[in-house]
C-alpha cells in the first residue's frame, strides 16, 4: 500500500560552475516527473539554478533554466571533431581557455584595465572579472516577487569577506534580490565581494560548498521530508597518477564539502530521536513531566527523512578546468547526463518500493556504480 503521510520535497543544488547544467537537466527530469519542490537550497551556481526555478511559474521555469545555460554557453557553438578521448580533452581545454580569455555571455567578462596585483581597489573592482552581466540576467530570468512570495522557500549561502562567517540568506526570513544571489557566487579572486547592507560578501563554496547540512539542521514538524541532492563533485575518485590529475582531484575533494559526512550525522541524530521517542513511553508520569526530560521530548520525532544522492559524473576527459568549461556540446551533455540519473533513480525498484520508516533516515545513491562518462 502506498504511504499516504505528506511528504515534503528539497532540492540541495551545490556550487560547481558550468557543472550546474547538470543540475538543470536533474530538476527538468523532477518536473517531469511531477514533483512539486517546497524548498530549494543553494551555493554559487546552485544558487543560480535555484533562483531561477523559484523565481518562475512551474510552467516556465526549465524553459527559463534552459535560456540560461543557452546564454553562457553561446560563445563555443562547435562540437569536437573526434569522439577520441584526446580530442575530447583538446575540445574542453580550448573550451575553458576561452572562458578564462574572454569570459562567459550574460555571466562575467574579464575587468579591463586588468587590476593590478597589490594595487589598491575599490571592493567591487577587486577581482579578474566583472559581473555585472550576471545582475542583467537575473532580472531578466528571475521575477524577484514571485521568488520572495513564499511559495518555494529559497535559502541560499555566502561568506561575510571581513569576518569570514558564513551567512544564509533566506526567504523565511528577509527579501531575497539579485545581489543575494550574486553574492553566493562571487568567487575571489574571480569574482568581486557583493555588498549587502554594508557587508560585502563571497561565494559561500568557500567554506561549504553544499546547503545540506543548513537544510538538514532545520527543524521539520511531524512531516516527513525528501531531499534530492545534487551535487556537482565527488567525493570519491581515483588516485591521481599525474600532477594535472592532482589538481582536479584536490578541486573534488574540497568541494564535495563532505556530504556523506553529513548524511551520518543526519542517520545518528534521527537514531538518537527515535530512542527518546521510544523511551518516553517507558517513563512514569513524573518523569515525563520534569522540565530536563521535556526538552529532550522535543527532540524527538517519529518522521521520515528520505535523501536522495544524485552526483555528476567526472568524464574521462575532464581535468581541473571543467568548472569553467563553458561550451555548448558540454552544456548538452551535462543536461542530458542530470535527467539521465534522475530517470534511473525514479525508475530504480528500490525507489519505487520504498517505504518510510519513522523516525529513520533512508538514502538512495542510486547512480554511485555507474562508470565515468565518456
Amino acid at each position: 500500500m502506498a504511504d499516504t503521510r505528506k511528504e515534503k520535497i528539497a532540492l540541495v543544488l551545490q556550487g560547481g560552475g558550468a557543472l550546474g547544467s547538470y543540475q538543470a537537466g536533474a530538476y527538468d527530469a523532477l518536473q517531469r516527473a511531477d514533483f512539486k519542490i517546497d524548498w530549494v537550497a543553494g551555493i554559487s551556481i546552485g544558487a543560480i539554478n535555484g533562483a531561477i526555478i523559484c523565481g518562475n511559474p512551474p510552467s516556465l521555469r526549465a524553459e527559463r533554466l534552459e535560456q540560461f545555460w543557452r546564454r553562457t554557453s553561446s560563445r563555443l557553438l562547435a562540437s569536437p571533431v573526434a569522439g577520441d578521448e584526446a580530442s575530447l580533452r583538446l575540445f574542453n581545454e580550448t573550451s575553458a581557455a576561452m572562458t578564462a580569455a574572454f569570459g562567459v555571455p550574460g555571466f562575467f567578462q574579464p575587468r579591463m584595465p586588468p587590476p593590478i596585483p597589490g594595487w589598491p581597489c575599490k571592493p567591487e573592482e577587486v577581482s579578474i572579472y566583472d559581473t555585472k552581466a550576471l545582475r542583467e540576467t537575473l532580472l531578466a530570468l528571475v521575477d524577484f516577487d514571485l521568488l520572495n512570495a513564499g511559495e518555494i522557500r529559497y535559502s541560499i549561502g555566502a561568506v561575510n569577506a571581513r569576518s569570514g562567517n558564513f551567512q544564509y540568506f533566506d526567504t523565511n526570513y528577509q527579501k531575497i534580490g539579485p545581489e543575494h544571489v550574486m553574492a553566493s557566487g562571487a568567487l575571489p579572486p574571480s569574482f568581486p565581494p557583493v555588498e549587502i547592507d554594508g557587508e560585502f560578501y563571497w561565494d559561500g563554496g568557500i567554506v561549504s560548498n553544499t546547503p545540506l547540512q543548513y537544510v538538514l539542521d532545520f527543524e521539520m514538524e511531524d512531516e516527513d521530508f525528501c531531499v534530492f541532492q545534487i551535487d556537482l563533485f565527488s567525493a570519491r575518485g581515483e588516485l591521481p597518477a599525474t600532477v594535472l590529475e592532482i589538481a582536479q582531484r584536490e578541486k573534488d575533494i574540497r568541494y564535495s564539502s563532505r556530504t556523506r559526512l553529513n548524511t551520518d550525522m543526519m542517520c545518528q541524530q534521527h537514531q538518537l530521536r527515535a530512542a527518546i521517542k521510544r523511551l518516553s513511553a517507558k517513563l512514569s508520569a513524573e518523569l515525563r513531566d520534569d522540565p530536563d526530560w521535556r526538552a529532550l521530548e522535543e527532540r524527538g520525532r517519529e518522521s521520515a527523512t528520505t535523501i536522495v544522492h544524485l552526483i555528476h559524473r567526472r568524464g574521462l576527459y575532464e581535468s581541473a578546468s571543467k568548472d569553467y568549461e563553458f561550451s555548448r556540446a558540454t552544456m548538452e551533455r551535462n543536461w542530458m547526463d542530470g535527467r539521465k540519473d534522475v530517470e534511473k533513480t525514479l525508475s530504480n525498484p528500490q525507489w519505487i518500493n520504498r517505504d518510510r520508516p519513522r523516525g529513520a533516515v533512508k538514502i538512495f545513491d542510486l547512480t554511485q556504480h555507474a562508470p565515468p562518462t565518456k
